[in-house]
Formats: structure tokens, C-alpha cells, sequence
């Protein structure tokens, strides 16, 4: 399918039946030059309020459950009525939809718990409720499309919640399923987001999932490109928010997108190009409010990528120190059991950093996370703390990460020395530093108060400014 591209368009750019009909008008016009699969986020905040929706029904709030259900019923079948012409089959879908989400909420609320498989299962409803509107929207204007639901073709491991695409199968299910309708001039919209098991169990890819799904689309496709649709104008040498004259970058590589979106580029799922690299499937990174802004394009290598090419931060984060009392305890085995307790709860570790004496070491995570990460540490390390071998844990977390990023920093001699001259110039305290060996990242953490004022001066001192 050397011609075809694989479209993902994300919450905002679903958000709305004037939204719908523009993401309509964008695969309409490329289907009538290539194949085209698209792929769809919820509307906007619908999968907020399905989580909310679950979290009250496990804690037996029966009234704020029924008013949320019939939110979501009414909001999508206000779309429908003023996207469809014929909406009556659509509105009986929504019906049933809403239905299998309400059954599932009635049952957490019954058991007074939430199963993880069992939310999965019901936090899909938002994507299969887009894919059904575009997909009878599209038909209904001449563009002959069909909804998907991404559990018939993504095949996943059983880690509910933040699943990984099994590939094989998943490229197996997705060609049996996609070649016949796009072989027929037919778009398949699939639901981004979800998939199951290869036993059929409902599973998700985490949050921001649909991303990793369209490029997972796009690898079992074997696409000639995947252009992500959002809301901004591209990936950028910082936020625009903090930095007045922070510019679109026209190129990036893979592992510069991939760096941005983990240290808190909001622009891309931070696992969604790792299908991609072995196939070398360009992506291009565009916006669905402004057609004629150029975007940014993700490939595998730059010609010429001289020193930093964007700075990013996360503010939402908190940083944990372990330390051992004494050097008679092996801090490397703290360390591993630290580690694998990290593991264990799946959380993702942001930085890293150690000493090399009594080998303490220091990690950042996300602070949504924390409670279950030093739940998990307490447990792994019980019998350290309880003979009074390991310190009690520090946390603090009034901090926040930056992330100094490019292919080109490689061999640029003062570079770091730079940066963190830049930043102490403002009189912030830099309070952990992370690079790996590939020098592609110099990660800071700094005080949270500090932040801003930090990748402002960071983004000047590199001249990454417009």
C-alpha cells in the first residue's frame, strides 16, 4: 500500500460537529487522490468524563453516574443531529453505545470496585463514538468510509490500562480487515486509543494512545506517511506560552520527536514513533485549525542538525532520593530493587540520577504517580528501612523538569556549560542533571518556581528563537 496515508485526528480536532466536518473535508480531499485510513480520537474531555463517570460509580454515586451517561448520550447525539442529514441509524448506534457504558458503570457500581479490564473496556466508548459519526458523515457527503473498532485489529499484551501492540498479529489482523476496504475505495476509520488481547480481552494504550495507534496503523499498513492532526501548528523550539518568539521547526528526526514528546512536548504520544522507525514512515505533525500553516515533518535523519534544536519542561512532576546509610549496604542492589519496583507498578521513570560513594540516587516521576510508586518502593525495600539500612524516602515536589534537546549537541564542546550558565544567570538552583550517553538530552531538574524562567533563558542563550 505504498501510496496510502494513515490521517489521526485528536480530541479538539474532533471536538465538535463544525470540527467533524472539517476533519471530514481533509480526508475527503486526499481520498480523492490516494488511499486514505484515518484515525479518531473522542471529542474533546468525553474521555475525562468517562474516567469521572467510572470513579463515582465505584464509590456509589449512583445520581452523578445516571446525570454523566446521559451527558455523553446528549452530546453526541446533538453532533449526529447537526452533522447528518438521515442521523436516525447513527442515533440508534449512540443508543446502543451508551448503553454498553452505562451496563459496565452499573456493574462497578454494584461491586463498588473497577476492574481494570473492565475499564478498558468501557473508556473506548468515546473513540467508537467518532469513528461512527466521521464514518457516516464522510458516506453521507460522497466518501465512502466505515467505522472500526481498533479491538478487531490491534492485537496487544494484557498490561490493561498502558497496553503494548503485539505486531505481528496486530499487522496479520489489520491487513485481513483494512485491504478489502480500501482495496474497494472505501476509508476505514478506526478507533485510536484501544485494542485487545489476542484472546479478545478489551485493552488500552494509555493516555494520548491514539497517536501510538495511527502509527501503529501505519507500520501494519506499511503507509507512505502518517500526518497527525491537532491544534498547534507544529512541533516548536518551546512552548509558545512561556516563550513569546518560539518558532516551528520544519524537520526534526525520530529520536528529537520522541525526546520532546517524553519530556512534555505536548505535540505527540511519547511512544507513537517507535512503529515506525524500522519501515522509516515519515510523519508530519499538522494543523486541523489552520490548513495553511506548513507543519513539521518527523524523519529518520537530518543532513545538517547543528546543536539544540528545542527546549521543553513539565511542571506536574516529583523527584524521589533513596539514599543508604552506610557504604556496607550494596547501594547497586537498592538501586535494582528500586528499579524493578518501578516496574512492577509500570511507572515511568522521567530522569535518573546517582552518587558515587554511598551510591544514593534520585529519580523523577509523574505525580499522578507517585502515590502507587512509593507504595511499591516501601514494599520492595521493607526489611532496608525496617533494620535502618536505607533512609527514609525524600520526596520533593515542588520541582520541575526541562529538557535541552537535539541530534546536533553531539561533540559541541561547552554546550552543557552553557546551558547551565544560562540558568544560573537567573539565580535558579539547578537540583539534579540527567544526559544520557547518545547526548542527545541534557536533562535539568530545577525548582519549580524556577521553570519557566529557566527554559525562557535556555531557549535564548541557544538562539532557538524565530
Amino acid at each position: 500500500m505504498s501510496q496510502l496515508i494513515v490521517m489521526k485526528f485528536g480530541g479538539t480536532s474532533m471536538g465538535s460537529a463544525d470540527r467533524i466536518r472539517v476533519a471530514a473535508s481533509i480526508t475527503a480531499g486526499q481520498a480523492a487522490k490516494t488511499p486514505v485510513a484515518i484515525v479518531v480520537s473522542a471529542m474533546s474531555k468525553v474521555t475525562d468524563l468517562l474516567l469521572d463517570t467510572l470513579r463515582h460509580a465505584e464509590n456509589g454515586d449512583r445520581e452523578t453516574v445516571d446525570k454523566n451517561v446521559a451527558a455523553l448520550r446528549d452530546r453526541h447525539e446533538a453532533a449526529a443531529r447537526e452533522l447528518l442529514e438521515g442521523p436516525n441509524a447513527v442515533l440508534e448506534e449512540i443508543g446502543a453505545i451508551t448503553a454498553e457504558f452505562e451496563r459496565i458503570a452499573q456493574g462497578i457500581l454494584l461491586l463498588g470496585d473497577r476492574p481494570p479490564r473492565s475499564v478498558d473496556e468501557a473508556i473506548a466508548v468515546g473513540e467508537r463514538l467518532t469513528a461512527l459519526m466521521i464514518a457516516a458523515y464522510l458516506t453521507e457527503k460522497g466518501t465512502p468510509a466505515q467505522a472500526v473498532n481498533a479491538a478487531h485489529a490491534v492485537v496487544t499484551d494484557s498490561v490493561f490500562g498502558n497496553a503494548t501492540p503485539v505486531m505481528e498479529p496486530t499487522r496479520a489482523k489489520s491487513q485481513a480487515l483494512m485491504a478489502p476496504l480500501l482495496a474497494a475505495g472505501v476509508v476505514p476509520v478506526m478507533t485510536g486509543f484501544n485494542g485487545a488481547t489476542a484472546a479478545g480481552k478489551p485493552t488500552t494504550l494509555g493516555r494520548g494512545g491514539s497517536d501510538f495507534s495511527a502509527s501503529i496503523l501505519a507500520a501494519s499498513l506499511d503507509a507512505a506517511e502518517l500526518w497527525i492532526w491537532t491544534d498547534v501548528d507544529g512541533i516548536m523550539t518551546a512552548d509558545p506560552r512561556l516563550v513569546k518568539d518560539a518558532k516551528v521547526l520544519d524537520e526534526v528526526t525520530y529520536a528529537e520527536a520522541a525526546e520532546l514528546a517524553y519530556n512534555g512536548a505536548k505535540v505527540l504520544h511519547p511512544r507513537t514513533l517507535a512503529p515506525l522507525v524500522e519501515k522509516k514512515i515519515p510523519v508530519w505533525s499538522k494543523n486541523s485549525f489552520r490548513l495553511d500553516a506548513p507543519g513539521t515533518r518527523i524523519v529518520p535523519s537530518l543532513e545538517e542538525a547543528p546543536g539544540a534544536r528545542a527546549v521543553t519542561s513539565m511542571a506536574n512532576v516529583a523527584l524521589v532520593s533513596v539514599e543508604p546509610v552506610a557504604g556496607a549496604i550494596s547501594g547497586t542492589r537498592v538501586m535494582a530493587r528500586a528499579l524493578d519496583a518501578l516496574d512492577i507498578v509500570n511507572a515511568e521513570v522521567l530522569t535518573f540520577s546517582s552518587s558515587s560513594y554511598r551510591q544514593s540516587f534520585c529519580f523523577l516521576v509523574r505525580k499522578d504517580e507517585l502515590p502507587v510508586v512509593l507504595k511499591s518502593l516501601q514494599e520492595a525495600l521493607a526489611l532496608e528501612f525496617e533494620h535502618g539500612y536505607v533512609k527514609p524516602i525524600d520526596v520533593n515536589e515542588n520541582v520541575g523538569l526541562l529538557a535541552v534537546v537535539g541530534e546536533g549537541m553531539r561533540g559541541v564542546a561547552g554546550l552543557a556549560g552553557r546551558v547551565f550558565t544560562a540558568v544560573s544567570r537567573e539565580g535558579i538552583s539547578i537540583i539534579a542533571i540527567a544526559q544520557g550517553s547518545s547526548e542527545l538530552t541534557i536533562n535539568l531538574v530545577v525548582a519549580r518556581e524556577g521553570l519557566e524562567r529557566a527554559v525562557q533563558a535556555i531557549h535564548a542563550e541557544c538562539g532557538l528563537g524565530a
